[in-house]
């Protein structure tokens, strides 16, 4: 197995690392789509990383992170969130900004620059999307529900965007300017029949395609009896 991956490796790792993550089946077809490549460069490189020992397959095809993909996967994953929440919470980037950076950052994050992040942000455990920061403790809460299964009246407060969603810059920057943003309380205000949501975060009306809301995470405020 190689020492070193190449930085088109630790992508791939990152994103089966995120699928796994929010349950989702890891297939070639569905990192092919994350990765913005064809379904057979998806698979030549799957292959390669399971000739190296990064990942298996098991008997549905499904593709596994083994213990040594997992470790790798965890340590760029934690660089690139650790990346972001820098940008975002010290350097006062954007979301797009911030995101586009962080990839770039990850592959040159030093160890020391690493603790010297930590030690900045003191030990934050999310990354500014709410996704877990690896090592940190932070989970996605599993009481967490899908924004798209609200119903009109109900509300709830961010906790979590897909990483899905944070590969499309320009939904990413809609996400943002909308402030649909983790800690943010909405309330559905309508549930359109064109497959569209429509949130009130702080007396702004936001619509929403249902795929992008099944991907946003509420906790869900409990209704006063």
């Amino acid at each position: 197995m190689e020492t070193q991956a190449s930085a088109t490796v630790e992508n791939y790792l990152q994103v089966i690392y995120g699928l796994e993550i929010e349950g989702e089946p890891v297939i070639s077809a569905a990192l092919a789509r994350r990765m913005h490549v064809t379904a057979p460069t998806a698979w030549a490189t799957v292959r390669r990383m399971t000739r190296d020992g990064l990942v298996k397959l098991d008997s549905k095809k499904a593709i596994r992170l083994t213990e040594a993909g997992l470790a790798m996967a965890e340590d760029i994953v934690r660089r690139h969130r650790l990346a972001e929440r820098f940008l975002t919470d010290v350097l006062g980037l954007g979301w797009v900004e911030a995101h586009t950076e962080a990839h770039r950052f990850e592959h040159i994050m030093s160890p020391r620059v690493e603790e010297r992040i930590v030690s900045i942000l003191k030990n934050p455990t999310h990354c500014p999307h709410g996704s877990p920061i690896p090592g940190s403790g932070g989970i996605v809460a599993p009481e967490l529900v899908p924004l798209n299964r609200l119903r009109e009246g109900e509300s709830g407060a961010i906790e979590f965007i897909s990483e899905e969603l944070e590969e499309d810059l320009d939904l990413l920057g809609y996400l943002e300017r909308g402030h649909l943003t983790p800690g943010r309380m909405l309330t559905v205000k309508e549930l359109a029949p064109s497959g569209v949501i429509i949130v009130d975060v702080g007396g702004r009306s936001v619509p929403l395609g249902l795929p992008v809301a099944e991907k946003i995470r509420v906790r869900v405020q409990e209704t006063a009896l």
